[in-house]
């Protein structure tokens, strides 16, 4: 879901920005048949998720919400950590975020045939309507919540937690910005270790 994080925390390589998508499409040791630097973009993608939802500030996010929303709590601090990050860009790169984006696209149009089919069936439609983009504004959310309601269980409620996000939007965009410094140096250190 958080794939904007994903892309913005890869090594600054196509390898690893594929590797970083994949980390959500393949599966136990599937990664295997990747080359070297795609694979650890995948194991990279597993780190940054595992450390993600120990942070005691991820935590905190996800507690603000209460049945029968906390269900899906994970999808929705995952949606709205990339929100944030969009909205916050500019404190964490100089790269400006539409280029980034445009990049981002090109990479996984430029090698769509070497990913999983389902990843190659989304991309068209990624592309199309800004999915990464679209998290600039809280609509954009709400869209990206609609699409994902479609296919889990009780999804009409997934369709309608925006509402839940305003309600606790200070306390998310607050812990967001405590939380994503402390994943930036986790993931240097990781990078520095590979060098």
């Amino acid at each position: 879901m958080n794939y904007l994080a994903h892309l913005y925390l890869a090594k600054d390589s196509t390898e690893s920005m594929i590797g970083s998508i994949l980390g959500d499409f393949v599966k136990g040791s599937r990664k295997e048949q990747y080359p070297d630097k795609i694979k650890k973009g995948i194991e990279l993608h597993r780190q940054i998720d595992s450390y993600t939802d120990s942070h005691p500030m991820t935590q905190a996010s996800r507690r603000l919400y209460r049945p029968p929303w906390r269900r899906f709590a994970g999808i929705i601090v995952d949606l709205c950590y990339d929100h944030f990050l969009c909205r916050h860009w500019s404190k964490y790169t100089h790269t400006a975020l539409t280029p980034f984006i445009l990049n981002a696209y090109e990479i996984l149009k430029t090698h769509q045939a070497m990913l999983p089919e389902r990843l190659q069936a989304m991309i068209p439609f990624m592309i199309r309507d800004d999915w990464l983009g679209s998290y600039r504004d809280l609509s954009g959310v709400e869209q990206a919540l609609q699409r994902l309601s479609k296919r889990v269980t009780h999804g009409d409620l997934l369709a309608g937690a925006i509402a839940e996000i305003k309600l606790h939007y200070p306390s998310l965009e607050s812990n967001f910005l405590s939380f994503f410094p402390d994943l930036i140096r986790f993931v240097n250190h990781i990078k520095n270790s590979d060098d």
